[in-house]
This record gives structure tokens, C-alpha cells and sequence, in this order.
């Protein structure tokens, strides 16, 4: 069986004690009511970070709309990246990520209408390219299936950590480079598959848009690990970025919440003595707005429990109370608070 050369450094062996720590905190915070929101708001994250590092230009609002179903006018190449992936990202919970079978599925769906050989390994030669220029040649097409499925089968039957092996498949799958095109997104994909054996918070957390903010980065960890001879450099850089996503996420969540603390005392206060007769869930609405001015009504929905229906008839009554107008259109404004 071939086993893919890999150190474990120091800092990796720590950096596996500080994620588990921080999967723990995130997974609580997930349980809550708006876990539902924060979910969705990750998946965005994640689709965007994802497309965006092989160069689609839209925006995570623009994703959000195709999520949503809204039409949007752009690239229909990019419109159809983002749909492609959005039915991958869905197939996640049918996906086994230790059957190369699904691999091939899962691309199949990612690169439908994008590459005439979608879910089909690659005929001819191809190589990793970063902003600097060529980072690694791919190994022949002719030995993609032996080392795939050699790559395959160690994931399965490892006694490693399920966090090292997500890196050092990751890693070995870009210098393999299976496919023609799709190579980066469905790396990217399956390393959250493996994780999500560990944990399943990671089908959404947003890893993928922390790779993307440090693109260069994540291609000098190849070609590190490529000189090495061995995929130490990339374990030690994706679990950084894994712990890193997952701080980030608890760090919102936190001033979040704090902030959230802060307004509901400020505003229930004032606008309790000022409307007596207020309703609390009226006034759940009314922080939701405060706190994010473009939110949706669906979205406040998300995070008070209420039907979308009911937050629209809340917003209706602060708008007629005086407390809240709308600002811009339907679909681009923004709420403000008048009564605060």
C-alpha cells in the first residue's frame, strides 16, 4: 500500500490540541438558536472563497442571491460555477469521502457544463499555476487511477489523525491533480469531507474563504512541501488555517453577541419606557435590524424562530411606529433605526 511521505511537526501536534479546543466552543455556539443562520452565512463564505481562488468575480451577495434563487446578471460561466457548486456542497451528507467513486460523482456535478471530461479522471498533462507562476507539473496522466486509488485506500485504513490525514490528502491529491480542471475546488471540497468524519461543523465552516485570503500562501505551502519531498510544510499551514477559521468564527460570535447584549439593554430600555405596549418578540425584531442593517426578513426569521410572515407584519408595526424607515430599494437598502 502507498503510504504518502509526511512529518508532523511540533507546532502541528499543538495546533491539533488548540482545533479540538475550538471545535468543542464552535459546535456549542452551533446548538443555539441562530445556528441555523450561522450556518447558512458560512456556506456562502465557503462556495465564495472557493470559486473566487480559481477566479470567479461575484460577490458573496451575488451568491447568496443564486442560493436563494434570485436572478442575477454576471458571467454565465460564473452563475454556473456557483450553481454547480451549491448541488456539490448538497450531495455532502451522500458523499463517503474514503470512495474515490464519489470523488469522481461529486466532480461530475462541480464541473458539469464547465469541462467536456466532468467526472472523468484527466487524458493529458497539467500542472498547479499560483500568482508567481508554475508551482508544481502533475505526475502523468497514465498513473492518475494507481495513485488515486493508492491515495484512497491509506485514507481509509490510517491510523493518523483525521486531521493530518484531511492535509496531507489535500496535499497529495493537488500534485496527483486527477482532473483537467476543478482540481483546487474539489481538493478543497474533500478535505472538508474528511473532516466532516471529525466533526460535522465542518460541512460549513468557511475554510475555504480563509484559503482564499491567503492564496499565495496556500501554493508557496505546496512548493515547500514539494522541495521537501514530503507534505510537512502544507499539514502545518491548513492547520492554521483550520484554527484560524474556527477562532475567527467564535471571535465574531463573541462581539457578536456582546454587542448584541449591549443594544438590547440600551434599546429595550429606552424604547420600553418610550412604547410600553411593545411587544418583546417586536423588539427581537428590532435588534436583529440593529445589528445588521441589510438583514433579510427571512434571515430574521432565522435567528428569532419567528415565520417569515410574522417578522414582516413586526417590521410593518416599527414602520408605522416611527421606529425604523427603510432606506434604498427593496433589494439593495438598508433599515434605520430613527428611535434609538
Amino acid at each position: 500500500m502507498y503510504i504518502p511521505p509526511f512529518e508532523i511537526s511540533s507546532a502541528a501536534v499543538n495546533l491539533i490540541a488548540d482545533i479540538s479546543a475550538q471545535i468543542e466552543r464552535y459546535a456549542i455556539r452551533l446548538e443555539q438558536k441562530d445556528g441555523l443562520l450561522l450556518r447558512k452565512v458560512n456556506r456562502i463564505r465557503t462556495i465564495h472563497g472557493s470559486l473566487a481562488i480559481e477566479g470567479n468575480t461575484l460577490s458573496e451577495n451575488e451568491v447568496r442571491d443564486i442560493i436563494e434563487g434570485k436572478e442575477i446578471v454576471a458571467p454565465a460561466k460564473e452563475i454556473q460555477e456557483v450553481k454547480n457548486a451549491i448541488r456539490a456542497y448538497n450531495m455532502y451528507e451522500s458523499l463517503n469521502p474514503f470512495d474515490f467513486r464519489d470523488l469522481l460523482r461529486a466532480h461530475g456535478v462541480l464541473m458539469e457544463n464547465l469541462a467536456e471530461d466532468a467526472g472523468l479522471f484527466r487524458k493529458g498533462g497539467v500542472g498547479v499555476v499560483g500568482e508567481k507562476g508554475l508551482v508544481h507539473l502533475a505526475t502523468p496522466a497514465s498513473r492518475v487511477p494507481e495513485l488515486i486509488s493508492g491515495l484512497f485506500e491509506w485514507l481509509a485504513s490510517s491510523g493518523d489523525h483525521l486531521l493530518i490525514r484531511s492535509c496531507v490528502f489535500h496535499y497529495e491529491f493537488e500534485i496527483i491533480h486527477p482532473f483537467s480542471d476543478g482540481n483546487g475546488r474539489m481538493g478543497r471540497l474533500w478535505q472538508s469531507l474528511i473532516l466532516g468524519r471529525l466533526n460535522p461543523l465542518f460541512r460549513d465552516l468557511p475554510v475555504e474563504n480563509m484559503v482564499y485570503s491567503n492564496q499565495q500562501a496556500y501554493y508557496d505551502a505546496i512548493a515547500k512541501s514539494t522541495m521537501a519531498g514530503q507534505s510537512g510544510p502544507f499539514i502545518d499551514f491548513m492547520l492554521g488555517e483550520i484554527f484560524n477559521a474556527l477562532k475567527e468564527r467564535q471571535d465574531t460570535v463573541r462581539l457578536h453577541d456582546k454587542l448584541h447584549d449591549k443594544l438590547h439593554d440600551k434599546l429595550h430600555d429606552k424604547l420600553k419606557g418610550r412604547y410600553p405596549d411593545l411587544q418583546e418578540t417586536a423588539l427581537a425584531v428590532l435588534l436583529c435590524i440593529a445589528s445588521d442593517a441589510s438583514i433579510t426578513a427571512k434571515e430574521i426569521g432565522l435567528r428569532t424562530g419567528l415565520k417569515e410572515r410574522q417578522v414582516r407584519n413586526y417590521i410593518m408595526q416599527l414602520r408605522r411606529m416611527g421606529i425604523i424607515k427603510r432606506t434604498g430599494s427593496n433589494k439593495t437598502g438598508r433599515w434605520e433605526i430613527v428611535e434609538a
